[in-house]
């Protein structure tokens, strides 16, 4: 069976966020490099538009709409980057936006997402599964549902990333990648494997949130439900139907970073690098200064995002988390 998303389809998404999209830094650190034993090169899409990768994905699929879908509105679930991301999307191309978001969603992200016209509807993760909510919406309303990984314009958006830091710094050896639903993860790997044949590309996800190493491991699906990990873009309960199969064909490598590796990197980012990461777009970052990645040659590092409550970061400056 054809794959559901390649390389073109990143070509293609590229093309259609040029201009609209931040071509984002690529930041370097000589105390990084001496630390881990390599070349580290950082893209930071914590300067991406609504401060994380997910708005490639996000503008690519909305911009793909009919006419008549877009008359309809569009409906999300999000814990909140990929929130932003379809809120301010959509506004950008005149769609009405509804966004399912769980009731304990960091503060600064659902006061972005409605701040870019979003309607959000909140939900208790604990009682109540938001894609069935979202669903019963869509049915309700006329949505259409853009998922906030497992849909092929939303991976090839997010594959614009890594194709853009090899363009900017040439092929690498390998690349880490954070990991929730594998949207980033799987278009990663297209994009840069395009890009840079031969490239490692390897995902990292929490501890306590192992469910895509699990399955990429056994190559059975694994589902952990609300993981205790403060790295909340991460706490996705599985990979999807689309992204489960591209991470099984196209990433080379998982590995797991603990929780105070992930609060270490945002420490290290924030003091050394002077740049502001959110826990989930730190994982890369960790798995690198921990050793949980033993770094060789030329590594290329996802930045994912930085969006992250002032309450929260302070937590992690000051060690209390």
């Amino acid at each position: 069976m054809a794959s559901p998303v390649r390389f073109a389809d990143v070509q293609s998404a590229a093309a259609r966020l040029a201009g609209i999209a931040h071509v984002t830094p690529v930041v370097t650190s000589r105390t990084l490099d001496s630390r881990v034993g390599a070349q580290v090169f950082l893209k930071c899409e914590n300067h991406q538009r609504i401060g994380a990768f997910k708005f490639r994905g996000a503008y690519n699929a909305v911009s793909r709409l009919s006419e008549e879908e877009r008359r309809r509105g569009v409906i999300t679930y999000s814990s909140g980057n990929h929130a932003q991301a379809v809120a301010l999307s959509c506004r950008l191309l005149g769609v009405e936006a509804v966004i399912v978001m769980p009731d304990n969603a960091p503060t600064a992200k659902r006061a972005a997402t409605e701040g870019y016209g979003a309607r959000v509807v909140p939900y208790r993760p604990a009682e109540e599964d938001r894609k069935q909510v979202a669903e019963a919406l869509a049915a309700e309303h006329g949505y259409t549902i853009i998922p906030p990984y497992d849909h092929p314009h939303v991976i090839a958006g997010q594959g614009t990333a890594a194709a853009e830091l090899i363009d900017q710094v040439g092929p690498l050896d390998a690349l880490l990648t954070p990991c929730g639903g594998g949207g980033l993860l799987s278009g990663s790997a297209l994009g840069a494997k395009g890009k840079s044949p031969g490239i490692r590309v390897v995902g990292v996800e929490p501890e306590v949130a192992n469910d895509a190493t699990l399955s990429f491991e056994t190559k059975t699906l694994h589902t952990i439900r609300n993981p205790p990990t403060i790295a909340d873009g991460t706490r996705t309960p599985s990979l999807g139907e689309l992204t489960f199969p591209l991470v099984l064909e196209n990433v080379d490598g998982m590995v797991t970073v603990t929780e105070r590796a992930i609060t270490d990197a945002v420490r290290f980012a924030f003091s050394r690098l002077k740049e502001v990461i959110e826990p989930s777009g730190a994982l890369g970052l960790a798995a690198l200064l921990s050793g949980a990645y033993e770094a060789q040659g030329k590594v290329g590092v996802i930045i994912s995002g930085g969006n992250v409550d002032a309450e929260t970061m302070a937590a992690i400056l000051e060690e209390r988390v």
